[in-house]
């Protein structure tokens, strides 16, 4: 482990230990009910899946009906949850836009040349980290800009294209995928995959005297939805002007996958029992912190209240000592002396036993013992009361 990841590590324990732990408590209560919400969403998801018919693309017209015809002008959510297996293609090449020799509407690679519809390019730069003469500064800046060690780019290109039915031609039938507003994973295939180094600059020799991160290589990735390949939809389907199209639903996991409808069921089955065990672990853990740091600072509380009164009555004591009368502190007969330190006259009274033998700083004393009793009839005390002369 490095100085920084050191460092890092102390003031986090610091941080989840404070308040006898209860820090840490309330961090493991958030994580186990995004645990939960996690595991109740995913529940319902399976549901979903396990219910969704699935289909090929050929019998799509014969499932939806015309209750799940969308309204050109109107836009609305009707639609069947269904899954659908079917090949990439792109939309072009079965609406006849394109004649003859000429290539369907597809995107290429730059580097590789491979077809397909969707083109994802993504260029990461990495930063290498020297402590340099001044490197006390990356010590500060690794608690706080730990992004800093890379910079990504990514950039995202899609063409219409639609899932048509495997082996079959001409491809009459097919379902139009509508990217609109989904944000799930796509997948997609690498192309292109390569590592430049990054030739250094005399700014650099001067980023990494200081100690700062520098440049030192740069990631070219590039990665497409290429055409021909088998793939699952999972979304709403709806017939849109006489044709089928599917389109995500924000609720589940899954848009478009290479799994089949068992392989999601199986993933979705596992990812659900492992976020109802862990909010479970982690739910019990979090009572268990925050309990044990709320008795600590109760009995923290508690002992800090004794001590007030301790102190309290300490100095209404000795403020009592201090205002003692000349017939207290003079000559008192022996009778009247107080049994523990033969000094004072006797002023306070034990209760219940009602028996005046003590001065009133060694009732107090007496008072404070694990188990007070009466030094005379060693009778377990309560309290005393002051006894005033009138």
């Amino acid at each position: 482990m490095s100085v920084h990841d050191q460092a890092a590590a102390a003031v986090l324990s610091h941080v989840a230990l404070a308040a006898d732990g209860a820090v840490l408590g309330v961090a493991l209560a958030y994580v186990a009910v995004r645990s939960f919400l996690r595991f109740n969403s995913n529940s319902s998801a399976l549901h979903k899946i396990r219910e969704a018919p699935t289909l090929r693309v050929s019998d799509l017209r014969s499932v939806l009906t015309s209750s799940d015809v969308e309204d050109s002008s109107e836009q609305s959510d009707g639609g069947k949850l269904l899954i659908v297996r079917g090949t990439v293609e792109a939309k072009s090449a079965v609406d006849g836009n394109w004649k003859g020799l000429k290539p369907p509407n597809v995107l290429a690679s730059h580097e590789s040349g491979d077809r397909g519809v969707v083109l994802q390019r993504t260029q990461t730069c990495i930063y290498n980290e020297w402590r340099g003469f001044f490197g006390w500064t990356s010590d500060l800046r690794s608690l706080f800009a730990r992004s800093w060690k890379e910079q990504e780019s990514t950039s995202l290109r899609t063409v219409p294209f639609v899932l048509v039915e495997s082996g079959r031609w001409p491809k009459s039938d097919y379902i139009i995928v509508n990217m609109d507003g989904s944000r799930h994973q796509l997948p997609l295939t690498t192309v292109y995959h390569q590592l430049q180094p990054v030739n250094a600059s005399p700014y650099t020799f001067l980023q990494a005297l200081f100690g700062h991160e520098y440049p030192v290589g740069l990631l070219d990735e590039e990665k497409i939805l290429p055409l021909g390949k088998d793939i699952t939809a999972v979304g709403i389907c709806s017939l849109k002007e006489g044709i089928a199209e599917i389109k995500s639903c924000k609720d589940l996991p899954y848009f478009l996958s290479e799994m089949s409808k068992d392989q999601m069921v199986v993933e979705l089955a596992f990812r659900t029992k492992v976020l109802l065990w862990s909010g479970i672990v982690l739910g019990a853990l979090s009572v268990g912190i925050l309990g044990y740091a709320v008795v600590r600072n109760w009995n923290r509380w508690k002992a800090w209240r004794q001590q007030r009164q301790i102190e309290q009555q300490d100095a209404a004591a000795r403020a009592e000592d201090e205002t003692l009368t000349a017939e207290e502190t003079g000559d008192v007969p022996e009778g009247e002396l107080c049994v523990i330190c033969l000094l004072r006259r006797r002023r306070s009274a034990f209760i219940p036993c009602g028996h005046l033998v003590c001065c009133q700083r060694c009732a107090l004393h007496v008072e404070r013992e694990v188990a007070p009793k009466c030094p005379v009839c060693r009778q377990t005390i309560r309290s005393s009361v002051r006894i005033y002369d009138s």
